[in-house]
């Protein structure tokens, strides 16, 4: 028994499948483990949601554009595969909220929009007289009642009021989401906030000391670098980096899982109606409506079915530079809902991201689509380039039409982690670990949906993975 070969299939070919693909394989070399890895991946290229297209000297992102630096595990995957004298970090520039049909600079020392400077908050023309002295209001207000979890909304209209939550939180926090705040969970998105404002009594106040010194330090480097950080060749380069270093004939794309099978001790896979792939543990990286399909006759998965996703768009948009007549100092803007927009936020990617763009030419880079406002995103390229271009000489004069538009469409990509998504998901795992051992869940859908995020999921999916085979080792043997 113990000279038999362990396998292990990862379904789905995103950066959580990559990543656990990859440190699996080290693990096995390393350790010198009898070690089947395979990546089993529907479409045709690996990646999911990291796209880059390049043309004409253009560096284009259609999904993610970048990470945060202080999350090191991709910056830690880069350096794994050689990548790491490729990061570059993003240039420092004003953000500005759209309300009103008029740009505002971000208010100066607001961190995802809690103020931790007063007079920057108190000049702003973003917010009226009464919206100011209601979110004094949070220097008295007594902390919130411990709760499992509540909304952003409701967190945040408790502690600084509707208009504040309208005009800056809510364009901030539930852009990254693409999602409704009011229905939003607080434990499964920003926990930190609701353990400061516990911790301190006052948000304002908690922000301001628990991220004094990191604030210093930021802004001694700000007109040096940003806190994000992106590849210059792209995303996808990293991509193509971890799947040149996999194990040849380890990955399999084009190949649509169909369902999966228990059986005594062991999984059986099946793939394109067709083949089979053993199993004696599975990654499961693939989204959560993939994944309650594959388990059809098992219920626990069952609640999947009803989690909501939503669906967005991305629009690139590259202009000669003489385009654009009104020109905005600074690197983007969000938009908030208050405002006759379609667009929900617009990246100055020529500014933000220099690397980008040839020389003499502009690009940027829009949004559309959030929870509540997907109808937008199922239009033709052509209506989905006009609603933009009109969007965008609201705010600034662009003259030429652009030299090209890159419109790309992620249905159902977004998943929204409503209210209780801890909570569900941790059940789920539970049932899962009594009822699927060796099944193990990791991805977007889960913990966290940006980049760094999903690579701690598959790093946290190979430790699982490990553990549960040389259990199941040490108890074939002892039988």
């Amino acid at each position: 028994m113990q000279g038999e070969r362990q396998k292990v299939v990862i379904i789905g070919g995103g950066i959580t499948g990559l990543t656990a693909a990859y440190y699996l394989q080290k693990e096995a070399k390393e350790k010198g483990m009898l070690l089947d890895v395979k990546l089993v991946e529907a479409t045709h290229r690996l990646g999911g949601k990291i796209q880059t297209v390049k043309r004409d000297g253009y560096v284009i992102e259609r999904g993610p554009d970048s990470f945060l630096a202080r999350k090191q595990s991709a910056s830690r995957l880069a350096k794994e595969v050689g990548m790491d004298k490729e990061l570059i970090s993003n240039t420092s520039g004003k953000s500005y909220v759209l309300v009103r049909q008029r740009l505002y600079p971000m208010p100066g020392g607001s961190i995802m929009g809690i103020p931790t400077q007063i007079a920057p908050f108190i000049t702003t023309g973003l917010f009226s007289p009464a919206a100011k002295a209601r979110a004094a209001a949070d220097f008295v207000l007594p902390r919130s009642n411990p709760a499992q979890d509540q909304s952003l909304g409701e967190f945040f209209r408790r502690r600084l009021g509707d208009e504040v939550v309208e005009n800056l939180i809510e364009p901030l926090l539930s852009g990254i989401y693409a999602g409704d705040i009011d229905q939003l969970s607080l434990m499964s998105t920003f926990p930190q906030f609701y353990q400061v404002e516990q911790k301190y009594r006052s948000l304002i106040l908690g922000m301001k000391k628990s991220t004094g010194s990191q604030a210093k330090k930021e802004g001694s480097l700000k007109k040096k670098e940003g806190m994000f950080l992106t590849f210059k060749s792209g995303l996808q380069s990293l991509v193509d980096a971890i799947e040149t270093r996999l194990e040849p004939g380890s990955v399999l794309k084009g190949y649509r899982v169909e369902s999966i099978r228990k059986n005594a001790s062991d999984y059986t896979i099946d793939v394109n109606g067709r083949e089979k792939l053993q199993a004696d543990s599975i990654v499961m990286a693939a989204p959560h409506r993939a994944v309650h399909t594959i388990f059809s006759g098992w219920g626990l998965f069952g609640q999947f079915k009803e989690m909501l996703s939503t669906s967005v768009a991305t629009v690139a948009l590259a202009f000669p530079e003489g385009a654009i007549e009104e020109d905005i100092d600074g690197t983007g803007f969000v938009v908030s809902r208050n405002s006759d927009y379609t667009i929900t936020a617009c990246t100055w990617t020529h500014k933000k991201w220099p690397h980008s763009t040839p020389k003499g030419k502009v690009l940027l880079r829009c949004y559309v689509g959030r929870a509540g406002d997907e109808a937008v995103v199922d239009l033709s390229d052509d209506q989905i380039v006009k609603i933009v271009l009109d969007d965008l000489n609201k705010t600034m004069n662009i003259t030429m039409n652009p030299d090209f538009a890159y419109v790309t469409r992620w249905k159902d990509s977004m998943p929204q982690y409503t209210v209780g998504h801890k909570e569900r998901i941790e059940g789920v795992k539970k049932q899962a670990k009594e009822h699927l051992p060796g099944v193990f869940l990791a991805g977007s859908s889960y913990e966290g949906l940006g980049v760094p995020d999903c690579i701690d999921q598959g790093e946290a999916a190979v430790q699982s993975v490990l553990d549960y085979l040389s259990s199941n080792k040490k108890e074939a043997v002892h039988s």
